[in-house]
């Protein structure tokens, strides 16, 4: 995860000696485990993911939620059960973000989880259609302290937009832009850190200066281009883009296609990070999206000894055995990359 300047400024606020401590306990494992080739876990995450919803408005392709194929029920994160889990790791962990799968503003107590996570100095991010930024959220989003706000745009266009994102709006995705830095700017506030999320295929890659151009229109404060995953992508697919530079694939010389990604047998998301569902499953990252590697259940077991259970240490034992083993492992582009 590329962090932006004014990002390390705000985490820099909150940082803390045991927070320091614990950070230097997760690297040094990390790199002692890579050495060796045999998992040592020592510290709490860096950062965790916490899933407000699995529910959405709109019907991405490549989305489990928008195409509702998951297995795993729908439901809202409720805020009772959010506070006990941020109560078991916040001293340690900092960098919290508020979304895995499903739109974030459906849940009716987001913002209010923000804010309890935001008295306790941790950084707070979520990503966001937009289509829920009203007045109201707008100004709500800027007093709930949140640190960032990622905004998919998807094209610059309506035509554009809606190839990707299924029964969205772009007129109310930059309604909901002018919104918020209007009312960040009226409460003379420096968050969120406003981020425009492009992600680069094939339909919308001829649009990326347009998308510049409409962030600083906005009053946006970063662009950011994102690779898009494809679960079918060997024998090609039409969300790849024709520029090399915006893809995770790149086709070989019998046509067929595959992961840039060296793919090594080690993942830094196991030593600093987890994804917890809005249900409480604790999974080892963002690529398990319907939940199928379970290594723990917050509803029966406290986060430390889950964290550092022998079910979790085995989990990073079969990584290190192959990650060809493990279906979620086979189309990453970023687990071995470590935070700079």
């Amino acid at each position: 995860m590329k962090i932006h300047l004014n990002d390390k400024l705000q985490i820099l606020k909150k940082t803390t000696f045991r927070r320091v401590a614990n950070a230097a306990k997760v690297y040094s494992s990390f790199y002692v485990s890579k050495w060796r080739g045999v998992p040592n876990q020592k510290g709490k995450p860096l950062a965790i993911a916490i899933e407000p919803t699995t529910a959405c408005n709109l019907g991405c392709p490549e989305c489990p939620s928008g195409l509702k194929q998951f297995t795993r029920p729908t439901g809202n994160l409720k805020e009772a059960f959010y506070k006990k889990v941020i109560d078991q790791v916040w001293k340690e962990t900092f960098y919290l973000t508020f979304y895995f799968q499903g739109e974030p503003y459906i849940n009716p107590k987001f913002l209010d989880m923000v804010k309890y996570a935001n008295d306790k100095k941790m950084y707070t991010t979520t990503s966001t259609n937009a289509h829920f930024l009203t007045e109201e959220n707008a100004k709500r989003t800027i007093e709930s302290g949140l640190d960032r706000l990622i905004i998919s745009v998807d094209g610059t266009t309506q035509e554009t937009y809606e190839n990707y994102r299924k029964g969205g709006k772009l007129e109310k995705v930059l309604e909901g832009t002018k919104s918020i830095v209007k009312w960040k700017k009226a409460m003379k506030s420096k968050t969120p850190h406003i981020i425009f999320q492009f992600l680069v295929v094939k339909p919308n890659e001829h649009q990326i200066d347009e998308v510049y151009q409409l962030a600083k229109e906005y009053g946006v404060n970063e662009v950011k281009l994102k690779t898009a995953q494809v679960y079918d992508f060997e024998d090609g697919n039409e969300l790849i883009p024709d520029n090399d530079k915006y893809s995770r694939y790149r086709m070989l010389s019998n046509g067929k296609y595959e992961i840039k990604n060296s793919l090594e047998n080690n993942c830094w998301k196991l030593w600093h990070s987890c994804v917890i569902t809005w249900d409480g499953k604790v999974i080892p990252c963002c690529f398990d999206k319907d939940a199928n590697h379970r290594l723990g259940e917050l509803e029966k077991n406290d986060f430390e000894s889950i964290w550092f259970s022998e079910n979790y240490n085995q989990f990073r034992k079969q990584l290190f055995k192959g990650r060809e083993n493990i279906d979620i492992c086979k189309n990453c582009s970023e687990g071995t990359k470590v935070w700079a």
